[in-house]
């Protein structure tokens, strides 16, 4: 990553697709665990990028390949900055259970009712609690006028552009968080 990165018009970009080639031996050892490797190697791509201060301009992406010309024990990585389909900016908010929702063009809605993009059982959560939309280079947290309030990291919040690493609570309990990209 620090290698391939590149200054953007607003800081540092890095990549943000990944691929790993493995020998054949190293590929069959991975394979029984290979989903948790990918979004553990993702994770970790996304926290250097945050301590860095670099930006994604696309979802980060992590795959891995067998090549026969790699050594057993031994790895090469590919990467490369791939923008977002559509050139627009790309989020994800990430549920306590790990599972990730996209967020780009259009809004999305947070509370109770099964209509809303993420549904949250909690009844401390209103029916439609919350509200995450574009706007310009990032995305705009909205409560939407809940009962028990939206917080982003401890703090109650009307309104709240979004940066990466924000953790966001609903109604006192439930939790997700931000990742940009």
């Amino acid at each position: 990553m620090d290698a391939e990165r590149t200054l953007g018009v607003k800081g540092t970009v890095a990549p943000n697709q990944f691929t790993y080639a493995l020998s054949p031996e190293d590929s069959k050892r991975f394979a029984a665990y290979g989903d948790a490797l990918l979004v553990q190697l993702a994770e970790a791509a996304r926290e250097h990028a945050r301590d860095e201060g670099y930006t994604f301009l696309g979802p980060v992406s992590v795959a891995l390949e067998e090549d026969e010309s790699v050594a057993a024990g031994t790895f090469l990585l590919g990467s490369e900055i791939v923008a977002a389909a559509g050139g627009g900016v790309v989020g994800s908010l990430v549920m306590e259970d790990g599972r990730r929702v996209e967020v780009g063009k259009n809004p999305l809605t947070i509370g109770r009712l099964p209509e809303c993009t993420i549904t949250l059982a909690d009844t401390n959560v209103s029916r439609k609690h919350a509200e995450v939309r574009p706007e310009g280079a990032g995305f705009m947290l909205s409560d939407l006028g809940s009962t028990n309030g939206t917080f982003v990291n401890g703090v109650r919040i009307t309104q709240h552009e979004l940066v990466d690493g924000d953790v966001i609570t609903f109604g006192g309990a439930a939790k997700i968080t931000f990742e940009a990209s």
